[in-house]
């Protein structure tokens, strides 16, 4: 990328700007690639303006990876019509988009929650929760599985599981095609809550 021009910008905009970019630049780069002189740099400031609006460089980081996970939240969003089965697979085609597409930035979440950094994991686990809530969500046509308690349990394992699944597969897509992949996930949920009913 190159670096822009310096423009003086309201603050709410310049914040607003900073973290955009660091969401773009995060879509390519882990976060620990994410520097400040980097994003100095393309957003034509001193790193003394960006130190003004976050603090520090963990403070940046972790409001560049809260709005990844809104950003994640927002993309894989299931559509309102339709049956259950075919919301769940619009929902689970977005986040194999959303991976593809920021595949470091997410990658960059998954480890720093399961490295033992707390801001992560809590911002990891807010994602987590409100992509796994949804699955819930009752509406004229239903939900996709019944709101139980060994239900949730079973949607937690399977969420891991997709999880683990779509890094694997952005990795090395090679024997599974695209299709096969949303299907298995989509089929794979009712198939094992129905074991715990």
């Amino acid at each position: 990328m190159t670096a822009v021009p310096r423009v003086r910008m309201a603050p709410g905009d310049r914040r607003e700007q900073l973290l955009t970019l660091g969401v773009t630049l995060l879509a390519t780069r882990s976060l620990d690639e994410l520097s400040i002189d980097l994003l100095a740099e393309e957003a034509g400031i001193s790193r003394g303006l960006l130190y003004h609006y976050f603090g520090n460089k963990h403070d940046f980081h972790e409001a560049v990876m809260r709005r990844a996970a809104d950003d994640l939240i927002a993309q894989t969003a299931p559509p309102t019509a339709g049956e259950p089965l075919e919301r769940l697979l619009a929902s689970v085609a977005a986040y194999v988009d959303y991976v593809e597409a920021n595949y470091e930035g997410y990658l960059s979440l998954v480890k720093g929650a399961a490295g033992g950094n707390q801001q992560m994991r809590q911002i990891y686990d807010e994602a987590r929760g409100a992509l796994t809530d949804r699955v819930f969500r009752e509406d004229a046509q239903g939900s996709v599985v019944p709101d139980t308690r060994a239900a949730r349990l079973m949607v937690r394992a399977w969420s891991a599981m997709a999880e683990d699944l779509v890094l694997a597969w952005v990795r090395d897509p090679e024997g599974v095609t695209r299709e096969e992949l949303l299907a298995a996930l989509a089929a794979s949920l009712p198939a094992l809550v129905e074991i715990l009913h």
